[in-house]
């Protein structure tokens, strides 16, 4: 106990008053800052409520934004139909099929090419063929009995977009096919099945072709008539082959509300315009309800670069090795504008987040060329 009071003298020697003027300034220092608050209120949502009530009066007075549009009930019926489509888990069957959709007017030219394409591949495919005009003749098996109910189809018209919807009904029949390719009968292959397979298998995006053209082949085809279900900044333009997954093909057949817009005010010489709803209607639909969903370019390469109504179409004699090579080698895709600025809107084609060749398929190849192609293809 002695040596514990020989330590409390020596306590006697520490400062003070150093506690209590620290204590007196920062009370100080709280007291001016909530001072100055009252007088200049905080006008921040979230900072009026921790001061004076004059501040949140301040807040709660200012004008709020206008509301959007109240929706009406087909738009809110059928946001809520595809809400629910689109958050669908998922699943991979234990089989799971590429439908592969031909549109085609009657016998489709490459078919010894195709059955080379699928052959040794059996469960992982199905076929479908919508012809318009003639019933096919077939060379391969795998064509055989595999027409759907069909109808005429005029270019331009929204009967493209029919036969488009017709080709999804009878496949999505099928519930192992998880990936849903629209194609033409000038279509070919660019690579093996296998390639094919495992880039659209593993996708995890469609490829939709998609793009802002604010010239008169885009937004110059676009009518008021549409409102107020489709506006004009999100009208847009693309090429009609597409590589869709499920939910989309889903989502597809269950849409109304935007087809019947597009069936009703998008067609050649409607308002004085040439609108082709085969050209605008799933690149509009889909940047609306799923922007994030789709890669806004086609697996199915199209050469625009002669400017004309329809694509380059290759002759025997330009189909070479290099030709094809060519194709299988683009790594970017890339949109012309139709105003006068002809701006190139060039993008990656990015595969899950990889940088990879864009194009799967190819057209428009003219029958002369079968020949030359099955001796190029090796697959």
């Amino acid at each position: 106990m002695g040596g514990d009071m020989q330590m409390l003298p020596g306590s006697s020697h520490r400062p003070a008053l150093k506690r209590p003027v620290w204590i007196i300034f920062l009370v100080s220092l709280v007291s001016l800052f909530l001072a100055c608050s009252y007088i200049y209120p905080p006008h921040g949502d979230a900072a009026c409520y921790v001061f004076s009530s004059k501040g949140c009066k301040a807040v709660t007075d200012r004008p709020l934004p206008s509301p959007a549009r109240e929706l009406t009930d087909e738009e809110f019926a059928s946001k809520v139909v595809f809400r629910d489509i689109l958050h669908i888990p998922r699943i991979q069957p234990k089989y799971s099929k590429i439908a592969f959709m031909f549109l085609t007017p009657s016998s489709l030219p490459f078919e010894k090419l195709w059955d080379r394409f699928f052959c040794g591949h059996e469960g992982k495919f199905s076929v479908y063929v919508h012809a318009s005009k003639e019933q096919p003749v077939h060379v391969s098996r795998y064509f055989l009995n595999r027409e759907i109910h069909s109808d005429k189809v005029g270019w331009g018209k929204i009967s493209m977009v029919d036969a488009e919807r017709r080709l999804l009904a009878h496949a999505l029949k099928d519930p192992d096919n998880q990936q849903f390719v629209l194609l033409s009968e000038s279509c070919i292959p660019l690579h093996s099945f296998d390639y094919v397979y495992d880039y659209l298998m593993h996708a995890n995006m469609s490829f939709v072709d998609c793009f802002f053209d604010p010239g008169p082949h885009g937004h110059g085809r676009y009518s008021k008539h549409m409102l107020p279900v489709v506006e004009k900044k999100d009208f847009r333009k693309g090429a009609q082959w597409f590589s869709i997954r499920r939910q989309h093909a889903l989502v597809v057949m269950a849409d109304s509300l935007y087809y019947s817009r597009f069936r009703d005010y998008c067609k050649r010489g409607f308002d004085g315009k040439n609108c082709i709803a085969d050209e605008h209607y799933l690149p509009t639909f889909f940047h609306i309800i799923d922007p994030g969903g789709i890669a806004n370019w086609s697996v199915t390469h199209v050469d625009w670069s002669e400017r004309k109504w329809h694509p380059k179409s290759y002759r025997a004699r330009d189909v070479t090795y290099e030709l094809l090579k060519n194709i299988t080698s683009i790594e970017l895709s890339v949109h012309v504008t139709s105003d006068e600025k002809r701006e190139e809107q060039v993008q990656a084609c990015l595969w899950n987040g990889v940088r990879r060749p864009c194009y799967l398929f190819a057209r428009k190849f003219y029958p002369e060329t079968l020949h030359k192609l099955m001796k190029l293809h090796n697959f």
